[in-house]
């Protein structure tokens, strides 16, 4: 995850760290947790730029681009 997002044009300037919150063998379940470093508030970028999907489309196309 830190190459995926400290690598992304759209988010690698605010990402700081990522780490593994919970991870299960049993279900393949892998709970992570995200920081990023945010600019003063400016006019819908926590809207767009820090939106929960758009941070997890970041990861999704590096899955599909590796592919």
């Amino acid at each position: 995850l830190t190459d995926v997002y400290s690598s992304s044009p759209a988010l690698g300037r605010y990402f700081r760290s990522a780490q593994v919150v919970y991870f299960s063998n049993e279900s393949s379940t892998v709970f992570y947790q995200l920081e990023f470093s945010v600019p003063p508030p400016t006019e819908g970028f926590m809207e767009t730029t820090m939106n929960p999907d758009f941070i997890r489309n970041v990861l999704r196309q590096n899955i599909y681009d590796e592919d």
